[in-house]
Parts: structure tokens; C-alpha cells; sequence
């Protein structure tokens, strides 16, 4: 049976020498290898998108990698591809280590310089274990086996654009849809979901933050299960504690959200954290929402570059949404789009709060009436992003989203994007909050 192993070395001299010996291995079909946990990672979802048997059998993660360390990058890969071997090459043999290795779901280590005789025995016994199974998930067809549910993090480039709003609003339609999704409140300190939605709870993020296993029962036990449907996961109602959830537990706990949900949205606030960062670097869309204005656009720009520089994620893997436009403001979204280097989203969410200043009051945002423009742009920001169904959504959302994915926008007034500015109609100069 050939073994086909994809090895995660970010040093260019360890990976040529790891692929010499390899290639050496009998019936080994070495890949080639991967440079950062977020290759790995999209590699990987990539192959289990095609088809279960199309991920290798095992993987081979160098301690050196990056950006994220490769204690979490394993747990990681352990939990979202269950049927992979993951072997961790290090030249640290400890006992200590070996234990936190196996913890995070390593089934063996290879010590620095590698041997042959080492590497082989290490890379069969994970091979043999992946066979079995995956010979085990074959005859169950209820256990999930693919690449994980889709993650998507919303922050605001300040306090005050209108991130909580955005993010409620995108898990609505995609439940509405039929998908099964998390709303996740990650702003720790100052996080308003609880209020948006009316609810009052008990277990927040905080109470998974020292799990270092999260099973399914102890991720419902912290879950609060919504009248719409959602499953919320909120931010601790004493802001201080927001310090202890680390960017560790932020990765197990999105980890185990991706691995239940189909959806999973993450308000991460204007604010940067460990956690929320985690969050970020791991999600499929990251969404940063600005108002048409300097000071917000220069957020906007200041976050993005921020990102950067702590290798979290790249400009131009960012969407940037326009809240409270209008079509006479001096700052267009095209300028936005130069200004910070992210893309721009086609929608953008009119500014008209008052349609939204009884359902914010009265904390009932999930009342919000379906014919509200700013529902609808939300919606169709919803099905850009690709996270709603689209056939269900459009007869919630009053028909936006069939229009806009049909490519038709006559007669569409509640379909707010740059393609039709021209022909907005008149603002609120409040907008979203």
C-alpha cells in the first residue's frame, strides 16, 4: 500500500533533506512540502473538499514552523482532519515534550538530524493508524470527515462601525438559510451580543478557556441556544476575565466550533487581542467593517497593517465592508479599496438607523423587519460572502439575493453595492452602530 505523506517544513535545507529521505522510504509517495500551518491548513481542506480518501496519510510537522506553533498547528490538524497521522520532527526528544505532542494529537516524534530507520518506523506506524481509521469513518456514515465548517471574523476598524450588527446579521441569514451556525461574541472586553439579542447567560468563553480537551458535551454545556436557532458562544459578562481566554484556547475553541457548525461567525470588536487575532489568522473570510470616513478609514488602514506585520493575515485576503454609505459622502469605496490594499465588498449597508433604533433598543435585532434596507444589504453581503443558500435566503430577505446572484439589479432597492450608486436614495447620517 503506498503512503503518501506531506511533510510541513518552513527551512529550505531541512525539507530538501527530509524529501531525500522520503523518497528513499519503500512504497512512500512524499509530497511536496508546505512552508506555514496556513498552507498546510488550506492544503489539506482542499484534498478533504475532494473526497476523504484523497488526504495523505500522514503528515509531518517540522517545530519550527509557522505562524502558528506546531503544538497548536497538530492540534489543529488532529481536529479537523481526524483520519491524518500527524508525526511532529523536532530535536527535542523530552519526555515533557513528547507528552504535550501526543496531547495535541501527535502519534509520534522524530528527533533532529532524522534517521532513516527512525523516520520509517515512525512514518508507518502513522500510516497504519490512519488506515484503520479511515476504515472505521467508511462504515459510519454520521461521523463528520470533511475539511470543517466555514469560518468567517468580523471586526470594526474602531469601536462604534458597526461590527455587531454586521456579524448578527450575517449568522441570521445563514441560519435562515438552513446552514447550522455559531455566533461567536470575541469581544472580550466590551461585547455586545448578549444585549443585541436579549439574553441573559451564564457560561460564556471564559469557561472553555483552561479545557484543553473540548468535547461535544462540554462545548454544549457552554453554547446557548438561541429562539433563532443560533448557537451563541458570548463574551464574559465581567470584561476583566477576557484576559483569560489566550490565543491557545481561542484556536482549540474555533477548532471545535468548525468541527459542529457549518457557519461560524466571530465578532471580534475594534479591539486586538491574542484571542481574537487566533481567531483571524484561522478563519476562512476576515471581514473588517469602516464607515466612509477619515478617522475610520485610517482605523481601517492602521488594522490592516497590523495584520501584516504580525504575519496574521494579508491585506489583500481581507474584505472590507462599507457601513452608513451614502452616495454624495467625499470617501467612496473605491478609495477605501486603494487606501487600505484589502477588496472591497459589492455591498454596502446604507445609513439609515433608524429603521434599526427600535430592534437595537428594545434588544430584538433579530426582529428586524425584512423590508429594512440595511437587513437587506447585510443579507447580500451574507450571499457574496458565500454563506447562505441562496434560494432560501432571497424569500427571506424579500427576493435581494436571488437578484443579486442572478446578476440583476432592476427595480432592486434594497440591494445597496457599488454598481448602483448612482441611484441611491437618500440617508440617514447616523447609520449603523
Amino acid at each position: 500500500m503506498t503512503t503518501r505523506i506531506l511533510p510541513a517544513v518552513g527551512d529550505p535545507d531541512a525539507a530538501r533533506s527530509l524529501t531525500t529521505l522520503l523518497s528513499q522510504l519503500p512504497d512512500a509517495e512524499p509530497a511536496a512540502p508546505v512552508t506555514d500551518s496556513t498552507q498546510l491548513i488550506d492544503t489539506l481542506a482542499r484534498l478533504a473538499g475532494e473526497a476523504l480518501d484523497e488526504l495523505p496519510e500522514v503528515v509531518l510537522v517540522h517545530e519550527r514552523i509557522g505562524p502558528v506553533p506546531a503544538l497548536e498547528l497538530i492540534r489543529e490538524v488532529s481536529l479537523r482532519f481526524p483520519s491524518v497521522g500527524v508525526v511532529m520532527i523536532t530535536t527535542d526528544a523530552s519526555p515533557h515534550l513528547f507528552a504535550d505532542a501526543m496531547d495535541s494529537g501527535a502519534r509520534g516524534l522524530v528527533t533532529l538530524p532524522v534517521g532513516y530507520e527512525e523516520l520509517a518506523n515512525r512514518v508507518q506506524a502513522a500510516a497504519q493508524w490512519s488506515t484503520g481509521v479511515r476504515r472505521h469513518l467508511s462504515s459510519a456514515g454520521d461521523v463528520f470527515t470533511g475539511p470543517g465548517g466555514t469560518v468567517v471574523t468580523v471586526t470594526g476598524a474602531k469601536g462604534g462601525v458597526g461590527a455587531t450588527v454586521t456579524a448578527i446579521q450575517l449568522a441570521l441569514a445563514a441560519q435562515a438559510s438552513g446552514h447550522t451556525v455559531a455566533l461567536v461574541d470575541m469581544d472580550l472586553q466590551t461585547g455586545d451580543i448578549a444585549s443585541f439579542l436579549d439574553v441573559q447567560f451564564r457560561r460564556s468563553l471564559v469557561d472553555l478557556a483552561l479545557i484543553t480537551d473540548i468535547s461535544p458535551r462540554v462545548l454544549a454545556d457552554a453554547v446557548f441556544s438561541h429562539s433563532t436557532g443560533l448557537a451563541l458562544l458570548l463574551a464574559p459578562g465581567e470584561g476583566e476575565r477576557g484576559e483569560e481566554v489566550s490565543d491557545r484556547s481561542a484556536r482549540q475553541i474555533v477548532s471545535a466550533l468548525r468541527s459542529r457548525y457549518e457557519i461560524v461567525v466571530i465578532d471580534c470588536g475594534g479591539q486586538m487581542n491574542g484571542a481574537n487575532a487566533a481567531a483571524i489568522e484561522m478563519a476562512d473570510t476576515a471581514l473588517l467593517v469602516t464607515t466612509p470616513d477619515v478617522v475610520a478609514v485610517r482605523g481601517a488602514k492602521r488594522v490592516v497593517r497590523m495584520w501584516e506585520r504580525l504575519q496574521i493575515r494579508k491585506a489583500e485576503e481581507t474584505v472590507t465592508l462599507v457601513n452608513r454609505f451614502t452616495r454624495n459622502t467625499e470617501i467612496q469605496p473605491p478609495l477605501i479599496q486603494k487606501i487600505t490594499g484589502t477588496r472591497v465588498a459589492a455591498a454596502a449597508v446604507p445609513a439609515n438607523f433608524k429603521e434599526l433604533q427600535a430592534a437595537v433598543d428594545s434588544g430584538r435585532l433579530h426582529e428586524l423587519d425584512a423590508k429594512s434596507t440595511v437587513k437587506q444589504a447585510l443579507w447580500g453581503l451574507a450571499g457574496e460572502l458565500g454563506i447562505v443558500k441562496p434560494s432560501v435566503t432571497a424569500k427571506k430577505s424579500g427576493g435581494v439575493l436571488a437578484k443579486r446572484n442572478s446578476g440583476t439589479f432592476k427595480n432592486d432597492r434594497g440591494s445597496i453595492g457599488i454598481p448602483r450608486r448612482r441611484r441611491g436614495g437618500p440617508a440617514d447620517a447616523e447609520g449603523t452602530r
